[in-house]
């Protein structure tokens, strides 16, 4: 019986044993889900996380591909207007050009026909221009000599 006992003893002592250790196994059974719970929420969020970074991804490339259509038209419009630029500037050019010809084709005209006439008219514009001067002196004489003679009886009248 003494063996029994002992045997019991044996048992209780294991059966402590394996309490203790299904106490240790569900508590890390419990740290285990809540790790897990835990792992659960940061793959969420990190899927979540990647899955707006794909959508970002997506919007970029799609903008980027829109951006480089609009550069394409873009560059397309510049060289266009350059081209319309330098076909406006030798228009310009080409009408200055004959402009300048039909300027020094009218000087040429005016000079071989009308070399006569134009003489006559200068030499008239320069006897003008020479009367006007002399007329001018003359007026600045008879204007003094008015300006000395007021002052001469000026004089006089204050002396008397």
């Amino acid at each position: 019986m003494e063996d029994s006992g002992v045997i019991l003893c044996q048992i209780s002592v294991y059966k402590d044993m394996l309490d203790q250790v299904t106490r240790e196994i569900e508590s890390e059974i419990v740290k285990c889900s809540e790790l897990e719970s835990n792992l659960s929420v940061k793959e969420a969020e990190l899927t979540r996380s990647f899955l707006a970074s794909q959508f970002e991804i997506s919007g970029l490339i799609s903008v980027t591909a829109d951006s480089r259509n609009s550069l394409k038209l873009l560059e397309d419009e510049i060289c266009r207007l350059r081209s319309e630029h330098c076909q406006l500037l030798r228009r310009i050019t080409e009408k200055r050009e004959g402009f300048v010809k039909m300027c020094f084709e009218f000087q040429r005209d005016i000079f071989v026909d009308g070399d006569n006439e134009l003489r006559s008219l200068l030499s008239e514009r320069e006897f003008l221009e020479n009367e006007v001067r002399m007329l001018k002196e003359k007026n600045a004489t008879v204007k003094n000599s008015i300006l000395a003679y007021m002052e001469d009886e000026m004089w006089n009248q204050m002396s008397d």
